[in-house]
């Protein structure tokens, strides 16, 4: 398979300091939206997540508690390998920095370097914020602390240099040839406004810490642990060997999805980086906003950060994924409320979508013997019935959505076709013509039914359990649930027999009062 027909995506590699959170989930479920959807549309898909291992940051943690800093990996390291799978995600691959494969990648990328003239061994003095694990200017601090609102320390070693300042003409060139490159559009604005503001040499190594990736020749040395963590992306398919297959098919269509907290290591050093290694830059950064609790900025120390476990058990799996993805337009900041949550829960999934799928297959059981009914017109005939081509037609509305990874307006499409299936069953009242016309109510049922397999085929990708329960109520076969399945080549057969309903999305009692 070509790189035409290919699709690799991933998430940030995710620091090991913590346990998972809310923010780690958003970015999660996003990358596993756009990969389902791709497999789904015929794409051969590469999607990785994992965990970024090294760093004085890891160290101290480790050292706090009182442990050896790989027993501290390992340990942190699982709970987000943990996160993927209650998460329902489907990754290809999950990568951990203290991995044999991609130590010898990072230290394959570093000679290459090398031996290009773009590293070179100087002294650093500067100051250097151990939360962020970045270096700052002084012109760059405020109040005496980063730009993070983290605090600094003045750091003079030895060190590497990577020489970013030779980098900056031919970043600004790359992303005015390319200008999807980053996004969204204020992301990439703020860092074409960072390249031309002056780009100096880069510190890529350390001396008053040992726990990174050696540097090849100067064990003495660790590699700064930018380099160290954006080579994961190389280190998946297969780098250093750039004949491998994995590497030829997916590294030109690379996709990083990202917080817009690290969007400057993954726009700007890392397409440098790869550009002094003969490599191409990415396909798309797509930085996403943060997001607040009940208002609030999510913080450890105000004890509101949201566990994704606590979400699940409480409202569903694919209830958060929709409230994820749904409340708030991809790359902008977005507020978790609980009561906003419920609020997606009970009236989009539970009176929207859940109850049209309940009414139309509980009429079917009982008013024609669990059986698709017959349209009693042929497939060119019903294909004019405006719902029919709005079903028909769903999926060339969603998939620019979903390409650009505008996830919200995505579902926003799917939902205004459930709307009109709503409006349609109201408006046809098949409840009524059972009396007066049956043959009629045949064929809104079957128009209705129709539209439910293409809205469920079409949400697999966000909803993958509930679409998945809902086509096995229409009992459509596991072949027949790719988008190549949408039109009238795989419609309902009349005559064969469904599964009995059962509701998909329980509303959530609001009324109920916790006792204390």
């Amino acid at each position: 398979m070509s790189a035409a027909d290919a699709f690799y995506v991933t998430t940030p590699i995710y620091y090991v300091n913590d346990k998972p959170h809310i923010g780690h989930a958003y970015t999660t479920i996003s990358c596993d939206v756009v990969a389902r959807f791709m497999r789904l549309d015929g794409k051969r898909v590469m999607f990785l997540t994992g965990t970024d291992e090294h760093g004085q940051k890891v160290a101290k943690s480790a050292e706090l508690k009182g442990v050896d800093p790989q027993t501290f990996t390992d340990d942190v390291s699982e709970r987000f390998r943990e996160l993927t799978g209650l998460l329902n995600v489907s990754n290809d691959d999950f990568i951990r920095t203290t991995e044999p494969r991609h130590r010898d990648a990072c230290q394959a990328l570093w000679k290459t370097l090398v031996d290009k003239g773009e590293i070179y061994l100087g002294s650093y003095a500067g100051w250097y914020s151990v939360r962020d694990e970045a270096f700052y200017q002084e012109s760059e601090l405020v109040n005496g602390k980063a730009p993070t609102g983290a605090e600094v320390e003045w750091v003079e070693e030895p060190s590497y240099f990577f020489r970013l300042s030779a980098w900056g003409e031919k970043l600004l060139a790359h992303y005015e040839r390319n200008p999807d490159a980053i996004q969204p559009v204020g992301r990439r604005n703020e860092v074409l406004s960072f390249i031309r503001s002056g780009l100096n040499d880069l510190s890529v190594s350390r001396t008053t810490f040992s726990w990174g990736v050696p540097v090849p020749g100067d064990p003495a040395h660790v590699m700064y642990v930018w380099i160290d963590a954006l080579t994961n992306y190389l280190t998946a398919i297969g780098y250093p060997d750039t004949s491998d297959e994995r590497f030829k098919t997916f590294w030109p269509t690379v996709h990083h999805t990202v917080g817009k907290d690290i969007v400057r290591f993954h726009a700007v050093y890392w397409p440098a980086f790869l550009m002094a290694a003969g490599l191409t830059p990415p396909r798309r950064v797509f930085a996403h906003g943060w997001w607040t609790i009940e208002g609030e900025k999510m913080s450890k120390s105000l004890g509101n950060t949201v566990d994704p476990h606590d979400l699940v058990s409480t409202y569903g799996l694919d209830q958060t994924r929709y409230f994820l993805l749904r409340e708030v337009p991809f790359g902008n900041d977005g507020d978790f409320s609980r009561q906003a949550m419920i609020g997606r829960i009970n009236n989009d999934l539970a009176n929207d979508f859940g109850n049209l799928v309940q009414r139309v297959l509980s009429m079917v059981t009982k008013n024609c013997a669990g059986k698709v009914p017959s349209p009693g017109v042929d497939a060119a005939m019903l294909a004019q019935e405006p719902l029919i081509a709005e079903a028909h037609n769903l999926i060339s509305r969603v998939r620019p959505l979903v390409t650009a990874q505008a996830y919200n307006k995505a579902l926003e499409e799917i939902w205004a076709t459930v709307g009109a299936a709503n409006r349609y069953i109201d408006r046809e009242a098949p409840w009524t013509l059972r009396k007066t016309d049956p043959d009629a109510m045949n064929r809104v049922l079957y128009i209705l039914m129709e539209t439910i397999r293409h809205l469920a085929i079409v949400v697999q990708p966000f909803l993958p359990t509930s679409a998945a329960r809902i086509l096995d109520f229409l009992k459509v076969d596991a072949a027949d649930r790719s988008f190549t399945a949408l039109g009238t080549k795989h419609a309902l057969v009349p005559g064969c027999e469904i599964a009995a309903p059962q509701p998909i999305f329980p509303r959530i009692d609001t009324t109920a009062k916790t006792e204390g």
